[in-house]
């Protein structure tokens, strides 16, 4: 299906911050952007993906490619695992663009381990970069877009933060750190029409090419993830607190659900083992209760 050019979405006057963008899924976003209008900065440490090393080559082809085909883009190499890199990331977005209206926090790493072989440093520097990088860089962005009244920010989250996999304990437990930290930021950004939103992408690259099986892989192409991404980065998406999840073309939408609340035991009553495990069969009864902030949940416990 063809879109109606009257009716496209564009991104004209706007400026995007895309970390990870030198490859992959980040360089789709930047590309696709950029291609409707939007002026972008290419961020990307140039590390392996491991997180070792770092080079600036992979942003510059990235926004060369785009100059090359008659856009605008800035590279950056700054590291989002220092607030010091957030915020000189988001700081070259605004001297040279004047705003920042969209940021998609994409830049990770991956150190893969069963559990008891993970080091602690595997542990920490997965952390660093995808959970405290997308704090560092959004801090920053999350500021100008509250003084400009307007933002859209996507948290790049994973199936394996929401379902689990195996070997991927730190992966996973950054990953669903980025969920909880967009949960707290869609209140505080709603009053300055700042909208947050997580995606769980699959999609073939570099940092999960194993998982991938050989046949399959052009299935799994980035840019069949990249429509979902930019919609909820769009003006015209009003979307603010979802989860997300795109692959092959495909998309659907992830919540975190709850049951009905079971009183175990008398008013003003304290609660013993042996009635919770009476009635542990209604207590694990999941529902589809889907709450907008943890109040809300607090008072649908009943007195």
């Amino acid at each position: 299906m063809v879109s109606d050019p009257l009716n496209q979405i564009r991104f004209d006057d706007q400026v995007a911050i895309v970390t990870g963008a030198g490859g992959g899924l980040g360089r789709t976003y930047a590309l696709a952007l950029a291609e409707r209008g939007a002026r972008v900065l290419v961020n990307d440490l140039g590390c392996a993906r491991d997180g070792t090393g770092s080079s600036p080559v992979a942003a510059e082809a990235v926004a060369a490619e785009i100059c090359a085909a008659g856009g605008q883009a800035i590279a950056n190499c700054d590291s989002v695992a220092t607030p010091e890199g957030g915020e000189q990331i988001v700081q070259a977005a605004l001297q040279t663009y004047g705003r920042v209206d969209i940021l998609i926090n994409n830049a990770g790493i991956i150190c893969d381990k069963s559990f008891p072989r993970m080091t602690p440093e595997m542990w920490s520097e997965v952390i660093a970069v995808h959970l405290d990088g997308a704090y560092n860089v959004t801090h920053s962005a999350f500021l100008a877009m509250r003084e400009q009244k307007y933002g859209r920010i996507v948290f790049i989250t994973s199936s394996a933060g929401l379902f689990g996999n195996f070997g991927q304990a730190n992966y996973g437990a950054a990953k669903m750190g980025l969920v909880g930290l967009m949960n707290c930021l869609k209140l505080e950004g709603e009053r300055y029409n700042v909208n947050l939103n997580c995606v769980a992408p699959l999609a073939f690259t570099r940092i999960n090419e194993e998982i991938i099986p050989e046949g399959m892989q052009s299935s799994f192409k980035p840019e069949y993830v990249t429509p979902l991404v930019l919609y909820l980065c769009a003006r015209e998406s009003l979307v603010t607190g979802g989860i997300y999840n795109a692959a092959m073309g495909y998309f659907s939408r992830t919540a975190l659900v709850t049951g009905p609340a079971i009183r175990v035991c008398g008013s003003g009553q304290s609660p013993t083992i042996e009635e919770v495990a009476q009635q542990w069969n209604e207590i694990n009864t999941i529902g589809d209760q889907v709450f907008n902030d943890a109040m809300s949940a607090l008072f649908a416990m009943k007195p």
